[in-house]
């Protein structure tokens, strides 16, 4: 099997992975200067804490609708258009979208506007301004994202995909810890506005390496192609064939709708739970986070998972919900920040298994197709679940959020237990890829037997 060594002389694969690192990287780093500037938006406002929670589950509610509906359609673009090109316009529109909030932050405009009718329920204008360009950096990255997925597996052999998605999502991530932190930093000496410069340099880092990527990444072209909203649907019958996929999907859905319950209220978390007001231990919190999840797509290549995948999703599952869980109990930053690195830690794993047990069973053909349908299942309910964990910060408090999140993340992972088909999920690594291995259809979709136990 390939090391890491073998990978990093690939020289297409180290500029994807370097884009890849700069375009996930950045929306954090943008995060934390956002998450402060809104939790203390309304200090000496009549009622602080509701009308934070409200503001920050606004903020994710404007960005994560638009981002699933453009995950209806990203992969069915990734798989028909070139996808170095998808990429490059995609980051040219988030880099674009993280100026005009600079801009937006540096003249904040702040006429009061009434919430629900009420006076004393008001935000600043420019948190509402705030609201759509966010929406435009996530989808953006939304749109990437497929394109980057799908692209992996055609420079990389199926025995290394697990330790290629170890570097790449090691990568972001590390550059997600020094980006939140540097953010955080210089709006606690400066200001937010001259921290956004870290998100608009990382985007530029990622329009650099994409530049510089000349391998085609993309399928060969089929002179049957059907059309667009018929491609669109195979990803969807795709996963519909695979009950364990499907199954793992709703897992998914279920787990970020508790995530988000817990994490949208993050920067009231941090300032008012346990009464941290420095910016640069907001971003410390998100690193600690980040730095876990970086260690967990390494680590996890050193267990083989590749034949036991199904397992391992589930024992991390449960774990992530435990960590969850214990952030409601704790009551000081130096609890919290280790808890912090072990919930990234096990998403870190989780991802890696997934990615890797995809993208080796998938033919690339339709495998943007597949990697954006599943974010739809996997990102549907997030609107709901931070519209919920605002509800629940406002109503019965902060730690409440993330021990009913944790529970109920617990639950999720021991209702994938008792369900074989996920269970059994795994492929051989030294097996052809299913591009070769696998029958493919008319219509571009592999026959049912075509690399995931079932």
């Amino acid at each position: 099997m390939a090391g890491f060594g073998n990978l990093l002389k690939n020289r297409s694969f180290v500029s994807l992975t370097v884009a890849g690192a700069g375009s996930f990287a950045a929306p954090t780093a943008s995060l934390v200067v956002l998450l402060y500037s809104i939790s203390t938006a309304f200090t000496g406002a009549p009622h602080p804490v509701q009308q934070g929670a409200l503001a920050l589950a606004f903020l994710g509610l404007s960005s994560t609708v638009p981002t699933l509906v453009t995950a209806v359609f990203s992969g069915t673009i990734a798989d028909r258009v070139d996808r170095v090109h998808l990429m490059r316009w995609a980051n040219a529109a988030a880099l674009l979208a993280t100026g005009a909030v600079l801009a937006l932050l540096y003249l904040r405009p702040g006429t009061p506007v009434d919430l629900f009718g009420r006076p004393e329920y008001y935000f600043p204008e420019w948190i509402l301004l705030l609201y759509p360009l966010w929406a435009v950096q996530t989808t953006s990255v939304t749109l990437f994202r497929p394109a980057f997925n799908a692209s992996l597996p055609i420079l990389v052999d199926r025995a290394s995909l697990g330790r290629a998605n170890g570097l790449v999502y090691a990568t972001a991530l590390a550059l997600s810890i020094g980006g939140s932190l540097l953010a955080g930093l210089l709006t606690d000496l400066y200001t937010p506005e001259l921290a956004l410069v870290v998100p608009i340099a990382l985007f530029l880092l990622t329009q650099f390496f994409l530049l510089g990527i000349t391998t085609a990444l993309s399928p060969p072209p089929t002179s049957d192609r059907a059309p667009f909203l018929a491609e669109a649907r195979e990803g969807y019958r795709f996963l519909w064939d695979r009950r364990p996929l499907l199954g793992l999907t709703f897992a998914a859905l279920v787990i970020n709708f508790f995530s988000a319950v817990a994490f949208v209220e993050l920067g009231l978390y941090v300032v008012v739970w346990l009464a941290v007001h420095q910016a640069i231990l907001v971003g410390a919190m998100m690193a600690g986070g980040s730095l876990g999840a970086a260690v967990g797509t390494l680590l996890i290549n050193r267990f083989r998972f590749e034949r036991q995948a199904g397992h391992f999703l589930v024992v991390l599952v449960v774990c992530q919900g435990v960590a969850v869980g214990v952030l409601g109990l704790v009551h000081t930053i130096w609890l919290a920040l280790p808890d912090m690195f072990l919930f990234g830690l096990f998403p870190g794993m989780f991802t890696t298994v997934f990615l890797a047990t995809i993208q080796a069973t998938v033919p690339n053909k339709i495998l943007g197709r597949v990697l954006a349908a599943d974010e739809v299942g996997s990102f549907a309910m997030i609107p709901v679940g931070q519209y919920v964990g605002g509800s629940i910060t406002a109503v019965a408090g902060i730690p409440a959020a993330y021990l009913i999140a944790g529970g109920g993340t617990v639950g999720v992972g021991a209702f994938m237990g008792l369900y074989g088909g996920i269970r059994q999920l795994g492929f051989q690594p030294n097996e052809d890829s299913p591009d070769a291995s696998a029958g493919l259809t008319p219509s571009g979709v592999t026959t049912p037997d075509h690399g995931l136990a079932e």
